[in-house]
């Protein structure tokens, strides 16, 4: 059995090669091979997403993204950001006021899913690591939110809803739905994503 490699691990390879060809760019598999092979060679099991840590060195401000896929190091750009991740005592406080549970389908650890606190305005768009912009969202949902936007992720919620409310013959939920996709049509918000109730 290989044995639990040590937190931080990935990153701070990630880190090393970069730093060791400044100003040099590099697609994904190159840096993915040689961090795979350095964990391997010291006893590890082969990691997996390691794209996933070099995207994140990016959001962070230590890697420049060149290109889709392209990074590079430059001692010039660095300015790591104080910003990526909420402090632990903010968390714990968002998870806390959240019930610990995800604030769009309700779900907690009892059920068995991972919770995430997500910032409601992203930090690219000036969003800050305060208590107000933080929220407790499940993996399901916080990728939603993270590839759709959060009134985009909020209105295919609904969709989901809408649909199960039709099956189920649950009027009540239905016109609570339609009440929903209402504000979205007033307010002029994702008019790119049709209604399922054949509503223009």
């Amino acid at each position: 059995m290989k044995k639990q490699r040590p937190r931080g691990m990935i990153i701070n390879l990630i880190k090393e090669f970069f730093i060791s060809h400044p100003n040099e760019e590099f697609e994904h598999a190159p840096v993915v091979d040689w961090v795979t092979e350095q964990v391997v060679k010291s006893g590890y099991e082969t990691p997996r997403d390691i794209w996933r840590s070099i995207r994140l060195l990016h959001e962070r401000g230590l890697l420049v993204k060149v290109d889709e896929g392209i990074y590079k190091y430059d001692p010039d750009y660095e300015h790591e950001s104080d910003l990526q991740e909420f402090p632990e005592t903010i968390k714990q406080e968002i998870l806390k006021r959240d019930r610990y549970r995800c604030v769009i389908c309700g779900l907690g650890e009892e059920e068995g899913v991972k919770l995430h606190v997500d910032h409601k305005r992203p930090k690219s768009k000036g969003g800050d690591n305060s208590l107000e912009n933080g929220q407790t969202l499940c993996s399901q949902h916080n990728i939603l939110k993270k590839n759709y936007g959060q009134t985009t992720a909020g209105k295919k919620y609904f969709i989901e809803i809408y649909a199960s409310a039709v099956r189920n013959k649950d009027e009540k939920m239905i016109a609570f739905c339609e009440s929903v996709f209402d504000a979205y049509d007033e307010h002029g918000y994702n008019g790119h994503i049709k209604r399922p109730d054949g509503e223009p």
